[in-house]
Order: C-alpha cells, then structure tokens, then sequence
C-alpha cells in the first residue's frame, strides 16, 4: 500500500487515559473534546490551520473558563483528530489509502484551505488521492471501503464516486496490459523486459496471465450498496454480462450461506472458497436477495442454471419478495434443459406442507419454459443458442431433454400419496406430445402413481392413463403394460393390439429379408456349386433365419389367443348391460378397464380378422419358400 510521510517533527504527544498531552515543554492552553477523548493542546498550532478552530478559540477565550472546546461532529472521530492534530504541528506520520479518505473530509470540515497556510491539509490530501491513490487498484479499493464510515462527507466530496470510478476502468481494462494486478497481488516482480524477477535477479520466466475473475474477490469485500454501484458502473462501460454475473455469482456465494449447502464443489469455477467469520442475518441476507435479483442480467445462459435453483431455494426459505422469487422461476425457465433432477427436487416450504416437493414450484418453471418455446425466445439468445438453430428451424433438442426431464421427476414425486391428481396430471399435460419421442418415461411415473395411489376410482385411472400414447411405446414397455394388472383393460387392450402390430411389421420385415437371402444364395450357388465353405455358411445362414421365424410365429400366436380371448369378452359387453359386467370382465382377466381402442366396435374386429389373414398369407409364403430351400438343400 501506497503512503507519504507528512511532517518532520519526533513525535510529541503522549496518552494517558482518555486524554492526549503534547510534551512540547509549554503549558496546554487549551482542551479539545472529541467524542470520549480529551486532547491538551496550544492554540496557536490549530488557529493557523484551521478556520473553523480559530472561530471555536475566539469564542471560547472570551468566557470566564478555561479554553475548553467541543468537536463532536468531525469525521473519523478522535483517531483522525490526532493526526489533524500532528499536521498542525508538523509531526511526523503517514499519509495512506487507510486514512486519507477521514483526513481528507476532517479537513474539509475544519476549512483547513490555504488561506490557513501553505500546503495545508485539504491540498496535501487531495494531491495524494488523485495521484497515487486513484491510480493504484488496491488503494482505490481501500479508499472506497473506508468511506462507509463517513459516506455523507465522502459522497460531498465526490471520493466515493472517484473511487468507484477508479476500480470501474481498472477492472474493465486488460490487466495484462499494464503489468496489473499480478504485482498488487502479491505476484512476482518483473524486469523490464518482461521476466519474473527472484532477489532482483531475471529468471528468465514470463508471469501468467491474469483472467478475467481477477477482481471477483477483491469487489466482494466491499458492503451491498457499494458493490452494486460498482457493478453499475462496469455495466455502463461495457464489461461483458456473463464477466458481470460471474462476480455477481461470487458475491452472493459469500454472503448467502444456504447457496454453498447445495452447491458443493463447483468444477466450473476456478475461484477460491470464500468464509466469514459470522453469517449475515435473514434480513440482510433477504435484503441481498433482492439485491442480486435486480443486479443479475436477465439473459439466457450468462448464470449457471444450479446457482440459479439455489437462489430461488434460498429466496423461498428466507421468504423474499414474491416478485423475487417469480423473477427466479423465470431465469430458470429461460434455460430448463440444463437443469438436473436432482435441481428439480425441492422440498415444499409452504406452511400448509400439502406436499413434500414444491410441485406448483416446477409447475410454473415449465410453464414459462414452454411459452418461451412456443414464442422462439424473448430474451437475447447466446451463442449456444444460435448453434442450435439451422436451416431447418429450431431443434427440437431442448424441449426433448426437457420431457425427459420432467418425466423423470413425474416419477420422484409419484410415489408422495399427498400429491393430488390434477396437480399430476397438469404437469405430465404441459410437455407437448411432439417433444417424447417415447412414452416410456410417461409409463414409468404413471406406473408408479397408480401403485402409491390405490384408491383411485376406475375413471380416474382412466383419465390418467390418457396421457400417454400406446403407439409410442418401446417394445419392452408394451410387454411390461400387457402384464400390468394396474392398468385398465382397455389401455391393455390398446397395448396388445399395438404390440401384435410391431411384431407383424418384424415378421414382414424379416420375410423381406429371408427372400433376399434366398435370392443372393441361389445365385451363389450358381456361380460356386463346387465351394463346400460358402454352401455350408449358406445353409447355417438359412437355419437361423428359420430359427427366428419360428420364434415370432410363436409369439404371434400367443397374443392372437390373447387377443380373441378379449374380443369373446368385449362381444358379450354388447349382449349384457349394466356395470356389473365389466366389473366380472375385470376380475376374469385381472385388469381394469380404460382407453377406447379395441372396444366392442366392428371395426377394431375387422382389422384385426384384415391382420390375421395378412399373417396366415405371410405364413403360407413362408411355407413355399421353405419347401423350396429343402429341394435345393
């Protein structure tokens, strides 16, 4: 830290007490009061320097009394008053970035300009702020935190804003450009040609280059109001968002202790961790709360998507503004797709507790998501973005992480009995269908809350399992529904006649195949009869192909069974009414009732007799082939 030695006197004034005697060899003829403190002193000294003292001295000499006087209101109180007064008697001290900020506004307030002598206190104080303080990165910042002390007296003089104004240039400017601040931060000294220098020696060695961070630590220590006047300033000369969320970011990890709970060890940050001696209060952390809301850029992908969640989480446990926490939810939505589950489960901290994740939370979050969606984005969109969109339109990408997503937190909350249907159903509702591509994921949570929730009415079983698609599941789901006792019976239904759809697409897909091969073998074996290898390989060839198509008739024939077994069932439904009947269809094949596919309609039975016919036509095909493969053979 910079300083300049003011005065040439050995020092003359010792304590005893609360009171300060100057051993000059004359008598005290007057008292000063500071506060508690009690400095004996001579006039001539302050009435040279000062104008306000030697008004004080006059009036105070023309009473009975001793010269007793009274300084209540100087700025740094009794600490900066002493070195007032050494000033006046020409006692030695340093002048610093710590103390030039209080002697330069006790000056001001005790008019000490040149009018009261050469070189006086207030042009001395000045001088030195604007030509070293002012241009030096860690004196600027000292300056500037100690004039939350005396902020009235510094904000009048204008220190507070040259200050920041200082700190703005330095930290928007390259520091390596300047050689800053790799030698204020305690980093090695360079030659000048560059080199790192050890006991004044060259190494030869070039310093690393600073990054961009470089001053995260250093703004952090400045209070709230400083710091967001700050950050203000650095806006205003262009220094880049995500340079300015990212102190943001560090600043509000020190001071809110609940962030760095969740956040762990953060791999995408390279700054130190940061701890205080003793945590803000909830109202003050609050107050920061709503502070960073309003000092964070409202733009897509500048603020890591996990910090975000732990603000909001924070915001909601320390009951922060409503308008707060909803600016929260949005940034969020802003950049859902790059959320985690683990960042989606958020305990309830509503009074009521109705359930144990804050559902309405998430709710809300993909609401604002989808809008955005549906809208192409209102807010900037960021590089990662633009790669995102071709020639084509915007990728579907996203939205699909983001229905993955939430299906995947349908089924962590699925299992609380406290979760009410429609709050179920309406988050499962707002991902649209084009963004599954399966509805695996969709089976799965439902799968899970009819189990939880076994007391759900036949017709609420039903609407529930309307929002997944049956054509849209994977052939492992099928197999797993058609088993499901849980579901109704239509949605089985459904499954089943899906399921048999895809196994006859495979089947004709593999009849297909087998007909080429049998194709490429004939003429093989037209053109190499005599090669024992290839005609071996292409009889093994010829076997497993049989193999697996005996396997899918198998198959095929157990879900026709299946399937002509039901349609018995759902024929007498048209013969017999009333409820009962379908209560005693239910028990008959363990299943509940859903869906409309595959109902008692003529047409379902129609295509299924059309799909039948197609698989006994394929069989006879096959048949021929295979009579065919054995003359050869």
């Amino acid at each position: 830290m910079a300083c300049v030695k003011l005065g040439s006197k050995t020092d003359a004034f010792h304590r005893q007490g609360q009171a300060w005697f100057c051993t000059t060899g004359l008598p005290s003829d007057i008292v000063v009061e500071v506060g508690e403190m009690s400095f004996h002193l001579h006039k001539f000294p302050l009435l040279s320097r000062s104008g306000v003292m030697e008004r004080l001295i006059s009036e105070a000499s023309e009473g009975e009394e001793g010269c007793v006087i009274t300084v209540p209101d100087i700025p740094g109180g009794a600490k900066t008053f002493e070195l007032v007064a050494k000033f006046c008697y020409g006692v030695k001290f340093e002048l610093s970035a710590s103390n030039v900020v209080y002697l330069r506004c006790a000056a001001e307030y005790l008019e000490m300009t040149e009018d009261y002598g050469e070189d006086n206190l207030i042009t001395q104080t000045e001088a030195f702020l604007n030509q070293v303080v002012l241009r030096n990165w860690k004196d600027s910042l000292k300056a500037l935190q100690t004039c939350d002390d005396i902020l009235p007296y510094a904000e009048e003089l204008n220190i507070t804003k040259r200050c920041i104004e200082s700190l703005a240039t330095k930290a928007s400017t390259d520091p390596n450009l300047f050689g800053w601040p790799v030698r204020e931060h305690g980093g090695p000294m360079q030659s000048p040609g560059g080199s790192v220098l050890w006991n004044g020696i060259s190494t030869g060695a070039r310093p690393k280059k600073s990054s961009s961070d470089w001053w995260y630590e250093d703004a952090s220590t400045l209070s709230l109001p400083l710091y967001q006047r700050l950050i203000s300033v650095m806006e205003s000369r262009g220094i880049k968002q995500e340079i300015i969320a990212a102190s943001i970011t560090y600043y509000a990890k020190k001071y809110l202790p609940g962030l760095n709970r969740r956040q762990g060890n953060d791999s995408s940050t390279h700054l130190k961790p940061v701890s205080l001696g003793s945590p803000p209060s909830e109202e003050d952390q609050k107050l920061l709360l709503e502070e960073v809301d309003r000092l964070l850029p409202f733009q897509k992908r500048v603020v890591p998507t996990k910090f975000l969640f732990g603000l909001l989480r924070t915001a909601m446990i320390l009951r922060a503004n409503p308008s707060c926490i909803s600016n929260f939810e949005k940034r969020i939505g802003m950049q859902l797709d790059q959320a985690t589950l683990e960042d989606l489960l958020m305990p309830n901290f509503s009074y009521s507790m109705e359930t144990l994740y804050n559902v309405d939370c998430v709710q809300r979050i993909l609401d604002h998501f989808i809008a955005m969606e549906q809208t192409g984005g209102v807010s900037p969109c960021s590089v990662d973005d633009e790669q995102l969109i071709g020639s084509s339109g915007p990728s579907l990408t996203p939205i699909t992480m983001v229905a993955k997503l939430i299906d995947g937190y349908l089924a962590e909350v699925a299992p609380d009995v406290n979760l009410k249907l429609p709050k179920f159903q309406a988050l499962a509702a707002a991902v649209p269908e084009y963004a599954r591509p399966l509805d695996d994921g969709l089976y799965r949570a439902i799968d899970i809350y009819l189990k939880s929730h076994p007391w759900l009415v036949e017709s609420e079983r039903e609407q529930l399992c309307r929002l997944m698609d049956c054509q849209k599941l994977s052939l492992e789901a099928c197999t797993h529904a058609a088993q499901n006792e849980r579901l109704p019976l239509r949605i089985v239904v459904q499954v089943l006649f899906f399921e048999q759809l895809q196994l006859r697409s495979s089947i004709a897909d593999c009849f297909l195949v087998s007909e080429n091969l049998d194709g490429s073998r004939q003429l093989r074996s037209g053109f190499a009869m005599s090669n024992e290898g290839g005609w071996a390989t292409t009889v093994r060839e010829n076997q497993v192909l049989k193999v697996g198509m005996d396997n899918m008739r198998m198959r095929v024939s157990e879900l026709e069974k299946e399937c002509s077994n039901m349609r018995q069932e759902i024929e007498k439904l048209g013969r017999v009414k009333g409820s009962s009947t379908w209560g005693n269809v239910s028990k008959k094949f363990g299943f509940k009732i859903k869906s409309q596919m595959c109902s008692a309609q003529e047409g379902s039975v129609t295509n299924q007799h059309n799909a039948s016919e197609k698989v006994e036509k394929l069989k006879e095909r096959h048949g021929k082939h295979k009579k065919d493969s054995v003359k050869d053979e």
